[in-house]
């Protein structure tokens, strides 16, 4: 809607979009469908030129709901899946044209499985602990749904962590409370998930990459060689790359003091340093000191009460603060890496 002839029969109308979506009600009975969006552009010899959008998640294509993940060899399956539905809705092509096609934006994610009795939670809570407020290319941030979810906002791409599980339940509340779009279609999944083993939760990571100029130059950084077409981008070592590339990004913004915890101050002044026999006494007491004021206010706060320092002053600060070596913590950010670089698929639930 509207009629899709005003955009292909017609002079060219820009501004105008043709759209057809999957119904709730065909996503209650789970049959799930790509988003189309067709539109006109003008061209460089000034004539109009339809295109068609395709937006849709992949997993939900094949599986009917995103908690598995797919493997490199279903690319095969996945592209002959989508052109028989693309049948169904009206658009005749080939799966030979889709594997070409070009992409304009693309999210990689991985389901990082939690079976040792931490929770989605205290993962999302170490990562808020982050200074991304201060780089000059994050727009926000946000800490959603009591706890449950953290994004970092950019022009160009988004970053997000988020307890899959808990989206799913809020979707059922609201559909504008979840993180997902499509969450119907997820209804007979939740069920069984709500008679699940008591030591499993499911973390999700996912970078959203929504503009094909940002896909450039982050794969130009990444040394990733590759054109950005549908077949080209579906491959679990690129998936990597940009996963860690982020997650990487995430940890080095974020004070390792923060993991030091003692059940008094003598204890942690103690730890400290031992830990870290290569500091000075004076550097020792300073990390103890930044410690306890962390215990009062975050590192925004912290800023704040000294804006009126240089941020040289400040850098030197954080700079200081990572000399010093933590102790293993029982809930750490290493589980999220050591998931993204097996980049093993969930299969089953």
């Amino acid at each position: 809607m509207p009629h899709a002839g005003l955009i292909l029969k017609g002079s060219g109308m820009p501004g105008l979009y043709a759209k057809q979506n999957p119904t709730k009600k065909e996503l209650k009975e789970g049959i799930y469908k790509p988003r189309l969006t067709l539109y006109s552009s003008l061209q460089k010899h000034n004539a109009f030129e339809p295109h068609l959008k395709i937006e849709l998640s992949l997993p939900k294509l094949i599986f009917g709901n995103n908690f598995q993940e797919l493997r490199y060899k279903d690319f095969g399956a996945v592209v002959k899946k989508l052109a028989i539905v693309l049948s169904q809705m009206g658009v005749q092509t080939s799966e030979e044209i889709l594997a070409h096609s070009s992409v304009s934006g693309i999210h990689y994610a991985k389901n990082i499985p939690l079976t040792d009795g931490t929770t989605p939670y205290q993962y999302i809570k170490k990562i808020k602990e982050a200074q991304l407020s201060g780089t000059l290319d994050v727009n926000e941030t946000q800490f959603k749904n009591d706890g449950h979810s953290y994004k970092w906002h950019c022009n160009a791409y988004e970053v997000v962590f988020y307890d899959k599980i808990k989206d799913l339940e809020q979707s059922f509340k609201s559909e504008k409370r979840a993180l997902e779009k499509d969450n119907a279609l997820q209804a007979p999944l939740f069920k069984k998930l709500k008679k699940r083993k008591k030591k499993f939760e499911l973390l999700r990571m996912e970078v959203r990459l929504n503009k094909r100029q940002k896909i450039k130059q982050l794969f130009a950084k990444l040394n990733i060689k590759h054109d950005l077409s549908f077949k080209k981008l579906f491959k679990p070592a690129i998936a990597r790359k940009v996963l860690l590339h982020y997650l990487d990004s995430l940890s080095g913004k974020r004070l390792a003091l923060l993991d030091y915890h003692a059940s008094s101050d003598v204890d942690m002044l103690t730890t400290l340093t031992l830990n870290n026999l290569h500091l000075s006494p004076k550097q020792v007491i300073q990390q103890f000191g930044l410690k306890k004021t962390l215990e009062s206010m975050n590192l925004g706060q912290l800023r704040n009460l000294f804006a009126h320092c240089s941020s040289g002053s400040w850098r030197r600060l954080l700079v200081d603060a990572n000399q010093a070596t933590p102790p293993k913590t029982p809930v750490g950010l290493e589980k999220i890496r050591e998931c993204i670089e097996k980049m093993k698929a969930v299969e089953k639930l």
